[in-house]
């Protein structure tokens, strides 16, 4: 293209004729096969670069004078070649004319490399298009000798390039617990004892070495602030190794399966979150690992995991608490869709350290709250009004249940709230649209006076059943539960309001209920239980329509009205009282069943049934002659009776007869009114009739 302008000045001076007996041919054409021919003898020969350059410069300088040339010619093309092209114009003869495509591809194959390979006539692959690919170096194995050197070189004074070492030996550490053995360090660890003394040293003496290389100060008593690492002028010369290193604890993290090991690392990892702090891609990773074993870790580790995200979250609430909630929150639904005794105290942790997650940002935590209600509204709608499978399974599940008791224990824990106060009656309408839908979140009225229909082994944990079965509806136990968990729960709800001006008037529809309760049912212990709370809650009715009449101000002076609640709260009411007492017993309780150790109403022992009149009359005729004694000899019977030779004797009860193996030696006859002598056989036939039939037995505690 540079040499167009010549040749249309050239065809210019032609005529037609002349034009069409050159028969399209130039010196040009002739130059370009003389290179063609050049280039290929280059081949075998070493081209010379400098007359090439001079050949480029020559041809970049003619295109110049061309263009300078057509100013004067055509000044309009020049003009808007002056405001299109400038490039064009301002050509220099450093630049290049050819295409960017054709100069890579110019690169690419025909420029000739420095030095030619000789050819290898045993080597058969190069011929065939492979290549011999070099085997990475070994590198060097880490012993323990020089892991107590590097101890001693970071207590002593620690330096770039021993962190740098450092570093890379727990690169090479971390790699092997991925399984990747093909990833290039300069480190190999071979020895199981070498990784567990590499990566104890690690943990302990790595954080104060980092921090005495970078000279940061030790935060002051009290500071809340952390001291960031990257305000060290040293920070940009050890920026890379320090990346190096907390990626690769994050890595280590997501590998270890022992949870003792991980929790020795958390730990550590805790003490380096300054330093993720400064390093936003890899404090994103840090983040996720965390999130992860807060939600799956064992007990210690879950605490581990939940310290570091609100020392993270705390620090930088602008740009890690948004995300953080959500995924924690997403974290919390996926783990809380099966519910057993060993999994509710951790469904629950989860519930308590969310909501103080949620405590650092009323404005995020708005954002949040209010979408997750409103998916709870949806589902809830949809299941009422399209009367689905798919639909009511959406609602009747753990995972649902389980996110209604996260926004009450949020929105009772951040109370009183001006931000987050809206959302508590859109809350409470969800939960109500559940008690209308008959499930979990209330409890059914059942007759009480009805016998239940078979016994019970154990007792029902309603904390961790969502659906009772028909034959869990027929057991004892279910009715049992069913009195404890009103009792509870009234009794809860009421300590919460215990302290109100109001309370009287609040607990009346409950008095009302309980005192019905009381008059239908006959069972002894249910009664018991309701009346006691019954007068629990009377109890205090009474006491605060005492301090209330006392009161020198009016309903409508909403101050002097929390001011008297909050003296009554500190002075104590009898029914906070005696909550704090049955509280403490309840957890005791409750903390026996989660450790599987059973009660008294866990055993399974057999209780009699109270026999009728006539069965009465009967089994005292039977055995009228042992419990009368008229005549003398009477003492020799019953030394006949209890002393035998085996290791046997015969117990006598009121109801029933328990005979012990072996056999039984004859009594000696007796006189006077005496019956016929039993043998042990038929003592047992007695003690092992139809007539002692076993259910259970209505008593009250004192019997």
């Amino acid at each position: 293209f540079s040499d167009v302008p010549s040749m249309c000045r050239k065809l210019e001076d032609l005529s037609v004729d002349e034009f069409m007996l050159s028969g399209f041919d130039s010196g040009e054409e002739d130059d370009c096969e003389d290179e063609e021919s050049t280039q290929q003898k280059g081949k075998m020969k070493k081209p010379a670069p400098q007359k090439t350059s001079v050949k480029k410069q020559g041809k970049a300088s003619e295109h110049k004078d061309h263009l300078s040339a057509l100013k004067s010619k055509d000044p309009e093309f020049y003009e808007f070649l002056q405001e299109n092209d400038q490039k064009l114009l301002n050509f220099d003869d450093s630049d290049s004319l050819e295409d960017e495509d054709e100069d890579e591809e110019e690169r690419m194959y025909h420029r000739l490399p420095s030095q030619l390979e000789e050819a290898d006539d045993d080597n058969d692959e190069v011929e065939t298009g492979k290549k011999d690919l070099k085997k990475p170096k070994e590198g060097t194995k880490v012993t323990e000798a020089m892991i107590e050197n590097w101890r001693t070189g970071l207590r002593k004074e620690p330096t770039a390039k021993l962190i740098r070492d450092i570093t890379q030996a727990f690169k090479a550490a971390v790699a092997t617990t991925k399984g990747d053995s093909e990833e290039l360090c300069r480190y190999t660890i071979s020895d199981s004892a070498v990784f567990n003394s590499l990566i104890l040293f690690c943990i302990k003496d790595m954080h104060a070495a980092l921090n005495k290389m970078l000279k940061l100060k030790d935060p002051e008593k009290g500071q809340k602030k952390l001291i960031l690492p990257s305000s060290s002028p040293r920070w940009q010369k050890n920026q890379i190794d320090i990346k190096m290193y907390i990626a690769g604890v994050v890595q280590l993290l997501s590998s270890l399966t022992q949870s003792t090991v991980v929790a020795a690392v958390l730990r550590h990892a805790n003490q380096m979150v300054p330093y993720y702090l400064c390093l936003p891609k890899q404090c994103r990773h840090f983040l996720k690992s965390l999130i992860k074993h807060w939600s799956t870790g064992e007990e210690t580790v879950r605490v581990l995991a939940f310290l570091a995200l609100n020392k993270i979250c705390r620090n930088k609430q602008d740009i890690y608490l948004n995300p953080v909630l959500r995924q924690m929150y997403i974290a919390y639904v996926k783990n809380c869709k099966f519910t057993s005794p060993n999994t509710l105290p951790m469904i629950n942790f989860m519930q308590r350290t969310l909501a103080e997650m949620y405590s650092l940002d009323t404005q995020v935590s708005y954002q949040h709250a209010f979408i997750y209600i409103r998916q709870l509204a949806i589902h809830l709608r949809n299941a009422m009004n399209l009367k689905k499978k798919e639909t009511y399974q959406s609602v009747y599940n753990w995972q649902y249940m389980h996110c209604l008791y996260l926004w009450c224990r949020v929105l009772s824990t951040i109370y009183p709230s001006e931000v987050l106060e809206p959302l508590i009656y859109p809350l409470c309408q969800v939960i109500i649209g559940c008690i209308n839908k008959v499930w979990h979140c209330i409890l059914q009225q059942e007759d009480f006076n009805k016998k239940p229909g078979r016994m019970s082994i154990k007792p029902i944990n309603f904390a961790v059943i969502l659906k009772l079965s028909k034959t869990n509806l027929q057991e004892k136990a279910y009715k049992d539960g069913l009195v404890e968990q009103l009792y509870d729960l009234i009794l809860e709800y009421f300590h919460t309001q215990a302290c109100s001006i109001g309370f009287p008037e609040l607990a009346l529809p409950t008095i009302v209920q309980l005192k019905a309760f009381l008059k239908e049912c006959k069972v002894a212990n249910y009664c018991k239980q309701m009346r006691q709370l019954l007068e629990k809650i009377q109890e205090n009715c009474s006491y605060i329509t005492g301090r209330r009449q006392k009161a020198a101000f009016g309903v409508g002076d909403v101050t002097a009205v929390a001011a008297w609640e909050k003296q009554v709260a500190e002075e104590g009411t009898p029914l906070t009282k005696y909550y704090s007492q049955w509280k403490k017993l309840r957890e005791k309780e409750i903390q026996l069943e989660i450790s599987g150790k059973e009660r008294m109403e866990d055993l399974n022992l057999p209780e009699i049934k109270r026999k009728k009149a006539e069965e009465k009359k009967a089994d005292k005729k039977e055995f009228k002659g042992l419990f009368e004694s008229d005549s003398d000899d009477d003492d020799d019977d019953d030394d006949d009776l209890f002393k035998s030779k085996g290791k046997h004797a015969i117990y006598l009860f009121p109801i029933f007869v328990i005979v012990s193996d072996g056999d039984q030696k004859k009594p000696s006859s007796s006189k006077g009114k005496a019956p016929k002598k039993m043998l042990s056989t038929e003592l047992k036939e007695v003690a092992d009739g139809d007539e002692d039939m076993v259910e259970d037995l209505e008593l009250s505690d004192q019997d």
